[in-house]
């Protein structure tokens, strides 16, 4: 499985929040994040990145889950899913989770693989994520 490995500054170009009236500070969040990844593997770098997630927060510190979907330089599509820890401690929003790569488009259509990121918010709308990982591109079926 090759291992790959990348990172990306991404803005939020979509967010709403509820609040929840369950417990103080409770708060659930949808946002749509878009960004060029950065990565020494030529097969990743420059592709897009568009994310979607649900987070469930109280005080800041909850959980994150969510879809993603890549578009390669080519065209192609990677996609697959994520889900992550939130922690707000003073006054510093980190994100620790991992994400499974489920298929994709073109070249990529039979990727499956896995991985970890972490990230941070650095401001309102700006997130840095760094992620590693690896994959296998299953052979096609032919009939």
């Amino acid at each position: 499985m090759p291992n790959i490995s990348g990172s990306f500054s991404a803005h939020v170009t979509a967010q709403s929040a509820f609040s929840a009236d369950d417990q103080p500070n409770h708060q659930l969040q949808l946002a749509e994040i878009r960004a060029t990844q950065k990565s020494p593997d030529p097969e990743w770098n420059n592709s897009r990145v568009t994310y979607c997630s649900v987070s469930d927060l109280v005080s800041g510190n909850g959980t994150q889950r969510g879809y993603y979907s890549n578009e390669h330089p080519n065209g192609d599509r990677d996609y697959g899913s994520f889900e992550s820890r939130v922690t707000t401690a003073a006054g510093q929003t980190t994100i620790d989770g991992t994400f499974t790569i489920a298929g994709g488009t073109g070249k990529y259509q039979n990727i499956r693989g896995s991985g970890t990121y972490k990230g941070r918010q650095v401001s309102p709308t700006l997130i840095e994520i760094t992620w590693t990982g690896a994959y296998e591109m299953a052979a096609s079926r032919v009939a």
